[in-house]
């Protein structure tokens, strides 16, 4: 009988050592090939982007403090953010998110709200009848002027911006 090699290749050494390789390389490749799909596609997504425009505050009616400040808030971002506080150096008092309920009929109330979802590629535009941002008015406070807000979300970093304080018909300064 003669000794075997234990270093030289046979047939099926090779064949072994080929079948066992393919696997985890065939895995491999199905994976980076699925992924290249999937952000070629624009699926992966990108974090959220956040823009604030046209800020507005309600002036209140003749005796009454509260009203609302009013926000267009867009995400252009791949995923989705939360706004979940609103904050301003010129407000004495109390900010808070704010939702309207329909009861029925004609009647609604008004309810805080923790968050409100500002989903990816979409908008979160505030309204007197849906969310919006109720705060307790400056008496000194006419149409055209400017406040200072931040908005804060659960994802983006805080943005700073200006609502203009406008009659509640919505007619400007």
């Amino acid at each position: 009988m003669t000794e075997q090699n234990l270093w030289r290749p046979t047939r099926r050494r090779v064949t072994d050592t080929l079948l066992a390789a393919l696997a985890p390389v065939a895995a491999c490749s199905l994976a980076l090939g699925g992924l290249t799909t999937w952000v070629g596609a624009g699926k992966a997504g990108s974090p959220a982007r956040i823009t604030v425009s046209n800020g507005r505050v309600l002036l209140p009616y003749v005796h009454n403090t509260d009203t609302a400040a009013l926000f267009d808030v867009a995400n252009v971002g791949g995923a989705d953010d939360r706004l979940v506080n609103v904050t301003s150096t010129a407000i004495h008092g109390r900010i808070t998110l704010s939702g309207h309920r329909m009861l029925g009929g004609r009647a609604a109330y008004k309810a805080d709200v923790t968050s409100a979802a500002v989903p990816a590629g979409g908008v979160l535009s505030m309204s007197p009848r849906g969310v919006d941002v109720t705060l307790r008015a400056r008496a000194r406070w006419h149409a055209g002027d400017l406040v200072p807000f931040t908005l804060h979300f659960a994802r983006s970093v805080p943005v700073e911006t200006i609502a203009v304080v406008v009659r509640p018909s919505g007619s400007g300064p």
